[in-house]
């Protein structure tokens, strides 16, 4: 006698329906491992890291970004007050808002301006984004620019990354606007010996970890809408909460994880994509990249009895991805999982019908094609169907997004928090350059 198989797990709230459309993850396995996060004391490590005390045990320090979450938005900031300098001088069709920063003061800023800046705001504003290190980019970005139209924002914790340092040296040599340049910093100082007025400094706390940045001034003076930050924020509490009260939520999560190290450490699937069919949230994938790389890229901890760490993250834009690499995920021999994600706001909308025909043809394949068109169906995927598509919601998922890999960080043993690979590169490649000046 056939057994049956086990249904999809589903979640559901009031921001999203999930469905795993893999079923082998069975109850019998969650409990497994949930068995070993009570031996871990998860709950009382989540307790920790939202209370504020030192989970950073390297570098001996909190991490304060869900604290970030409880703040209200800074209003009277010093880009409001240089937009209406220039708008006072002269009426351009646009202001130009450059933004300096690269890592987590890129990608956080850059993901918000693309959700969350209205069309309104877009008529009004023209926002690029300086990465470095090679100075081609900054020409071909500000070659048709007015320095007299031109806003700077630089983002750097330290004040002393290269490519950032590297950037704003030619932006000031190119703006000679000294007093048109803002620095979002946890080392002021720094700042000022580089010219830039001290008024025009807006810092934070140093146990703001880079990827967290999003929930700092570094991704919020760019959204010229307040109100807009401020759900962003309530969103991102409302998961923080829930985290801590809803015990749903709170299984739901830890599910995400167990089956990523389930699927890491047990079925060799060692790479995951992630695929936002929504194209006001297109950087998710980047943004989440940088978060679970940078916490789980660790050496493993042998006493965790896992062999594999954090995943290879990768993916984009669904719809542009369908037309790239989904050869490889539907016909391909490689091992990989899958996160989908998708707005049910209109579910006769093409991007909707692509992520959930998408979603089953990974997981399931189809039957009634030919030989050589099969699909392999064995990807085990995740899909993530929001209500709406808001700055609440946002919120809501990246702090998800978060509790995920911090619970993955608990259950691997490691420390989320550091970053001494990136450390590694900014070191030997300062020596490199040390030793090219000396001979």
């Amino acid at each position: 006698m056939n057994k049956k198989k086990p249904k999809n797990y589903l979640f559901e709230n009031s921001v999203l329906n999930f469905e795993s459309l893999t079923n082998d993850f069975t109850q019998e396995l969650y409990n497994e491992f949930d068995y070993k996060s009570k031996e871990l004391n998860l709950r009382s490590k989540i307790h920790d890291l939202l209370d504020g005390k030192i989970v950073n045990e390297t570098e001996n320090q909190a991490a304060w970004h869900p604290k970030y979450k409880k703040r209200e938005p800074n209003i009277n900031n010093p880009l409001t007050k240089l937009i209406e300098k220039v708008c006072k001088n002269k009426k351009p069709k646009k202001i130009n808002i450059i933004i300096i920063g690269i890592g987590g003061s890129y990608e956080g800023p850059k993901l918000l301006t693309e959700s969350l800046n209205s069309f309104e705001i877009n008529k009004k504003f023209n926002f690029q984004f300086l990465t470095g290190s090679d100075l081609t980019e900054f020409i071909h970005k500000t070659y048709l620019l007015d320095p007299s139209d031109t806003i700077f924002i630089v983002s750097s914790k330290s004040f002393k990354t290269d490519e950032t340092i590297n950037m704003l040296m030619k932006a000031m040599d190119w703006s000679s606007i000294n007093d048109n340049f803002i620095a979002i910093t946890a080392n002021p100082d720094e700042a000022k010996n580089y010219g830039i007025n001290k008024n025009n400094i807006i810092t934070f706390d140093k146990e703001i970890g880079g990827r967290y940045s999003i929930w700092s001034p570094i991704a919020e003076l760019p959204i010229i809408e307040k109100n807009q930050y401020k759900s962003f924020l309530e969103g991102g509490k409302t998961a923080e909460t829930a985290l801590l009260e809803d015990d749903q939520y709170f299984s739901f999560i830890k599910r995400l994880s167990f089956s990523d190290l389930w699927n890491n450490n047990l079925k060799n699937k060692n790479t995951r994509v992630i695929l936002s069919y929504i194209w006001l949230f297109r950087s998710l994938s980047d943004y989440f990249q940088q978060l679970e790389m940078e916490s789980l890229g660790k050496p493993v901890n042998i006493k965790s009895g896992y062999k594999n760490t954090g995943q290879i993250i990768f993916g984009g834009y669904g719809p542009m991805a369908q037309h790239s690499y989904f050869q490889l995920l539907h016909q391909g021999s490689q091992k990989i999982c899958a996160d989908i994600i998708a707005s049910k706001s209109d579910n006769n909308d093409l991007a909707y019908a692509q992520a959930v025909t998408q979603s089953n043809l990974l997981s399931k394949g189809a039957r009634d094609l030919k030989e050589n068109e099969k699909i392999n169906g064995n990807i085990f995927v995740n899909l993530f169907l929001l209500n709406k598509v808001d700055a609440f919601t946002l919120g809501y998922l990246i702090t998800m997004w978060e509790h995920r890999t911090f619970i993955s960080s608990v259950m691997l043993s490691i420390n989320p928090f550091d970053q001494f690979g990136v450390s590694a590169g900014k070191i030997y490649t300062k020596r490199y350059l040390e030793h090219k000046i000396e001979s």
